[in-house]
């Protein structure tokens, strides 16, 4: 038996970590370019697997993909893995020589998945299958197989499973890599295959009549009698610890999901299953550190950003805090512990990791660090309104004050750009200031003075003063005057130029936050304005009838599968959702919930990154996205938040309060939500078809207030 091929030590992942896709890696030039006169030839790059048709089971850290017919092939993302190693790539089961013929593969959870095929007995006449092979998957790596005989004669045939893998890192294979398969050697009841850094081992249950390492075939010869069933356990299992820390590990057992399990009635049949597999979803991407079992926070997604960005994880945490603020309090955790704590050359103190991503045809790149450096205050103080206990408030008050001197330490020309390039880059080489990152650093300020000024720290009139300047200035240089009676703009050049796109980005001008008395903060639009901007994305330039384009479909450059280019993403749309019904603009919120809701039922309730921005025709779905995540963190939690805003539950716990405002339309018709978290107890609101509220549930320490 030849020695395995070693593989580079480097490219084995020892952790879950996020994986770079075209929205996350700087453009390089184009490969496969012809030679010609002095230039070698640049052979093809390889293309990235798709994965909008796969079937993907996750429980983090684990997760397995596979076509719908179950057979893992070991081709595009095909296998199980587990901390970013694919553990097992082929797994091909055959009947009597023949593969059996798919009827059904799907989720029955986001962890597990059925697969369903026939085969007809050779030489039988009876044109209808006597065999039904049934493959049920668990993304932690045991999958069963169970024959069963429908048919009237016994099936004597042989059962072949053929495996093998490669133990390659899911961000090679993301890029389109394939490593070379590794020799296998008999173990116990299956097959060993051993790398540089790990193993991997697959077991059956009952051990197989033969194994055949060569072919990596595990053979069992079956007899199953007329109405009987037959069936075998296979597990798949990584060995081996890469150097370095320990990666992150998924919620162990006995730790509880970080949130209640909401009950959801309503006169529309689509809201419930969005919410339970939305909430599915997430409970699936939940990750811990290993010496802090009980503080989980989401993964952004699978399978491309498996891990923690931090951005993803607040956005993740901030939409279910209607259901408590445990997720909230995890999350906030352990990103204080990654927080740069003092300042080093080319780094900001007080600011937390992520990527810079690509902005879209016709907008400058985002800062995910910014994005969630400033997020980080706004979760924090929101979680205390929701009743996060104080001492867990003030335990994290010194990593919100490093947030915040951050921000005060990164503006340019009285605007934000990115706070992730030192001061001195900033001045020499200015870039846009994006109008979302203004919302956010506005937001960012009066919940840091709200949170400074209850635990008697000192700067929260500073911060109201500065974020009421950058009210003023933002009005003044960001909105741009047309027919229509005008609209914000997308950015700010470097000098001082508006940027005219009009794109998806906008909506977090109107996510101003949760203030005291469960009111909402002042935002950066006037009241006139903002039913500008309400308007505007509703009319169809905007809105493809599924939900919120990135660009608008006027533009140019619009493309309905441009991740920032005109998709739609999820989670903006929910952002909108929640926004204009809390401003006012009921009719509108209506409209783009309507379309997400109808998307949601294409995608059988499991709401994906993002889809085409393509405009909703009668009797087409939408059209899936080749390199979404799914599920999401970001769109599982906002797909839930779109109908819990809906409801208009808004605590100010310190304060003693509830305000209960829901939107007097009554979009869902009447909707009854039980198992909502307030200071930590139970809260249930339902909600008439006229649009009147009432609690029936609450605590008593609570003053209700209803609208």
């Amino acid at each position: 038996m030849r020695p395995p091929q070693a593989m580079p030590a480097e490219s084995v992942l020892g952790a879950p970590r996020p994986v770079g896709r075209p929205d996350q890696v700087p453009p390089t030039g184009p490969g496969g370019a012809p030679a010609g006169p002095g230039r070698p030839a640049v052979p093809p790059r390889p293309q990235p697997p798709a994965v909008h048709h796969a079937v993907i089971c996750v429980n983090a850290p684990a997760m397995a993909a596979s076509g719908p017919d179950g057979q893992l092939r070991g081709h595009g993302l095909h296998g199980f893995y587990r901390n970013g190693v694919r553990a097992l790539a082929r797994m091909e089961l055959r009947l009597g020589g023949m593969e059996p013929l798919p009827l059904q593969g799907a989720l029955t959870s986001t962890a597990q998945a059925r697969f369903l095929g026939a085969v007809r007995l050779p030489g039988d006449l009876d044109p209808d299958p006597a065999l039904t092979v049934e493959r049920l998957r668990h993304a932690d790596g045991v999958e069963t197989v169970v024959v069963r005989n429908t048919g009237s004669r016994p099936a004597r045939l042989p059962l072949e499973i053929a495996v093998g893998t490669d133990l390659g890192p899911v961000a090679e294979i993301a890029a389109g890599h394939r490593p070379p398969d590794l020799p296998g050697q008999v173990q116990s009841a299956g097959l060993r295959w051993t790398g540089p850094v790990h193993s991997a081992v697959v077991s059956a249950k009952p051990s197989p009549h033969a194994v055949l390492a060569g072919a990596g075939v595990l053979r069992w010869d079956l007899e199953v009698q007329p109405g009987a069933r037959w069936s075998v356990e296979l597990r798949t299992e990584l060995e081996g610890v890469a150097t370095g820390p320990r990666p992150p590990g998924g919620r162990g057992t006995g730790v509880p999901l970080p949130w209640s399990e909401p009950e959801v009635r309503s006169d529309d049949s689509r809201a419930a299953p969005l919410v339970s597999r939305s909430l599915d979803a997430l409970g699936a991407l939940l990750f811990a550190d290993p010496d802090r079992p009980t503080d989980l926070y989401p993964a952004s997604g699978a399978p491309w950003r498996f891990g923690l960005a931090p951005a993803d994880a607040l956005w993740g945490a901030r939409l279910t805090l209607p259901l408590g603020t445990r997720l909230a309090a995890g999350t906030l955790r352990a990103l204080a512990r990654r927080q740069q704590l003092t300042a080093a050359p080319g780094r900001t103190e007080g600011l937390l990791p992520g990527a810079l991503r690509h902005g879209g045809p016709e907008l400058p790149p985002t800062c995910t660090a910014t994005e969630a450096t400033l997020l980080f205050v706004t979760v924090l103080a929101e979680s205390w309104r929701w009743g996060l206990p104080r001492s867990e408030v003030a335990e994290l008050l010194p990593a919100a004050e490093r947030a915040l001197a951050a921000l005060r330490d990164g503006l340019v020309d009285g605007f934000v750009t990115d706070l992730s390039r030192p001061a001195e880059e900033r001045s020499a080489h200015p870039v846009a200031a994006r109008a979302e990152v203004q919302a956010q650093a506005h937001r960012a300020a009066l919940h840091g003075a709200e949170l400074l000024e209850a635990f008697g720290r000192p700067g929260a009139e500073g911060w109201r003063s500065w974020a009421a300047g950058l009210r003023g200035r933002f009005r003044e240089r960001f909105w741009i005057d047309d027919l229509s009676g005008g609209r914000p703009a997308a950015g700010l050049g470097p000098g001082g130029q508006p940027l005219p796109a009009v794109a998806s980005s906008l909506v977090h001008l109107l996510d101003t936050g949760l203030a005291a008395d469960g009111e909402r903060h002042e935002g950066l639009l006037d009241r006139e304005q903002t039913r500008l901007l309400a308007q505007r994305l509703v009319a169809p330039e905007l809105d493809s009838g599924w939900g919120l384009r990135t660009l608008s479909a006027k533009s140019p450059r619009f493309n309905p599968l441009g991740h920032r280019g005109g998709a739609v993403r999820v989670h903006e749309t929910a952002l909108a959702i929640a926004g204009l019904a809390e401003a006012g603009h009921e009719n509108e919120a209506g409209t783009l919930l309507e379309g997400l809701l109808a998307a949601a039922a294409h995608f059988e309730g499991r709401l994906p990154e993002m889809y085409a921005g393509e405009q909703r025709t009668p009797g087409c779905p939408p059209v899936p996205h080749p390199a979404a995540c799914r599920p999401a963190a970001v769109s599982a939690a906002g797909a839930a938040h779109a109908v819990f805003a809906l409801a208009g539950v808004r605590p100010d716990v310190p304060g003693g309060r509830v305000l209960v405002r829901p939107a007097s339309t009554a979009p869902l018709g009447e909707l009854e939500l039980t198992g909502l978290r307030v200071a930590g107890e139970p809260f249930s609101v339902r909600v008439s078809r006229i649009g009147v509220a009432m609690v029936e549930e609450a605590s008593a320490d609570l003053q209700l207030v209803a609208r």
